[in-house]
């Protein structure tokens, strides 16, 4: 499928494995290939192409087994009033890459080919807008070494515009870094007070990084307090880039010599700090703030542990989520089917739904045992103008407890961050148990606050309607016959029906 543009196209590197080709393309597309100007009055649009000068393919320790399918080439037509650029192809040929790459099939259905020619359809592109394809995947080569590289050349037409043309130098980059497979989450920081924060890495490659290295930070929920006179930084100070000299040698590992701070926000449950490292130290055009302390410096550490492309540092601060539990009383008679409102209040202040991200179990929930002599016989729900009979989760043995997790699409309907959540339960009294008791327990990974969380589900059953009573029933079933023979002797005798003594 094609995939419009209106701005230049940030190029993406895939995979954690490729640092360096991360922070390459990030910069590369600053440096977008050039294309001749086409003549006024030549044709009715002109055709602009947006591809990265230069392209970072794969680590030379990678070889053979890389893969990227990451280069994209987009097409923008420059505003006017002709209208949409016409049945627009573009042909790319990546004969150029012989010896340091292949390019195979690629394109998301709309290129063509098998190399090393692809063409590739961008059918009719609206006037002042864009599109952009991938018109290959590239495999990496056994015995290349760092900085080797190639060229791709491609070509664009339309209907109605003068065909342009481009370039982009295919590169191979120093040794992958890796860093920590597992960091440790650090535990009750207050927010805005800076954490200090070491990132490593270790080269366990053959190659040199001979033109240094490079760190990328970016701060979630929270800033960088750090401002090393080697790095730079974004306006908001939560993303920066910084370089050193330092030519890491194949076996070696090393550390950040002083650590970076990292503060999370106020009001923030939690923070992060990402980080990955590169051996192709190519500064990326966003971040513009120099930073004016000491330099960061390198210093050697070990290298065990260190197998991950990159990091992340999880900091959880001294900012809870309360939930206090909400309850009501099993009120009815013997028999009776009630509707009784359970659920959980969030006193906050940290927000869990700001943080669950695709992970509803974060957000925590309650759970709910029924009194005995009682039973829960559904627990309705509505998701988008339909439902289920369960929203919560029932307990596999009797007497247990019904698990309500309020983050999934059963309680969607029912949510309220920094408010109430509560849903009904349809609960049917079998019997009178004088002083029976339920519970309800509310639970999330930051609730500091334990002495609201769980409450009790008192019953009070009255006794059931005479009518409701088998006993009843089966003694006035009795009268009901005994009556009705009567009446139909009754009525036969002052009828003088047959079989009846005169």
């Amino acid at each position: 499928m094609l995939r419009r543009i209106r701005t230049r196209i940030r190029v993406r590197v895939r995979g954690a494995g490729r640092p360096a080709a991360l922070a390459a393309s990030l910069a590369a597309v600053l440096a977008t290939a050039s294309a001749p100007a086409v003549a006024d009055g030549s044709r009715e649009v002109a055709l602009r192409l947006e591809a990265p000068a230069v392209f970072s393919m794969y680590h030379a320790d990678e070889g053979a087994g890389a893969t990227n399918s990451d280069f994209v080439v987009p097409v923008a037509v420059e505003p006017s009033g002709n209208g949409p650029a016409r049945n627009v192809h573009v042909v790319v040929d990546a004969s150029g890459l012989a010896g340091v790459a292949r390019a195979g099939k690629g394109g998301h259905g709309n290129c063509t080919g098998e190399g090393p020619v692809f063409t590739c359809a961008y059918g009719d592109v609206r006037n002042g807008d864009g599109e952009s394809n991938a018109p290959f995947t590239l495999h990496g080569a056994d015995g290349v070494e760092p900085g080797d590289s190639g060229t791709v050349t491609y070509t664009v037409t339309a209907d109605n515009a003068a065909p342009v043309t481009g370039t982009t130098r295919m590169t191979v980059d120093g040794p992958t870094l890796h860093t920590p497979k597992d960091e440790k989450t650090v535990k009750g920081v207050a927010p805005g007070k800076p954490v200090p924060l070491s990132p490593r890495f270790a080269n366990h490659s053959r190659f040199t990084a001979e033109r240094g290295v490079a760190l990328r930070l970016t701060a979630r929920d929270g800033v960088l307090t750090s401002r090393p006179g080697n790095c730079y930084f974004d306006t908001a100070f939560t993303s920066a880039w910084c370089v050193f000299a330092t030519k890491a040698a194949p076996g070696t590992a090393y550390r950040t010599g002083s650590p970076i701070g990292y503060a999370a926000d106020a009001g923030k449950l939690t923070g992060t700090l990402s980080y990955s490292w590169s051996s192709e130290p190519r500064k990326p055009g966003d971040l513009t703030v120099r930073g004016t302390g000491a330099p960061l410096s390198l210093t050697e550490t070990a290298g065990r542990g260190l197998t991950n492309g990159s990091s992340e540092v999880h900091v959880e601060t001294t900012v809870q989520a309360d939930y206090e539990a909400l309850t009501a009383t099993v009120r009815g008679r013997v028999g009776d089917t009630v509707k009784v409102r359970l659920g959980l209040r969030d006193h906050g202040p940290g927000r869990l739904r700001s943080i669950a991200g695709m992970d509803p179990d974060v957000m925590g929930g309650f759970e709910v045992v029924p009194p005995e002599g009682t039973t829960v016989t559904s627990i309705p729900y509505t998701f988008e103008d339909s439902g289920g009979t369960w929203a919560c989760e029932r307990p596999k043995k009797p007497g247990g407890a019904f698990v309500c997790d309020i983050g999934y699409d059963n309680f969607h309907e029912a949510r309220h961050e920094g408010g109430t959540t509560a849903i009904d339960f349809h609960i049917r009294i079998d019997r009178q148990v004088p002083g029976a008791r339920g519970t309800i327990r509310t639970y999330n990974p930051y609730d500091r606050t334990p002495g609201n969380d769980t409450a009790v589900i008192p019953l009070d059953a009255s006794p059931a309607p005479f009518y409701r009573n088998p006993t009843v029933w089966a003694v006035g079933g009795a009268v009901a016959v005994v009556a009705a023979v009567v009446l139909a002797t009754l009525y036969r005798r002052r009828a003088g029906l047959p079989g009846q003594a005169p």
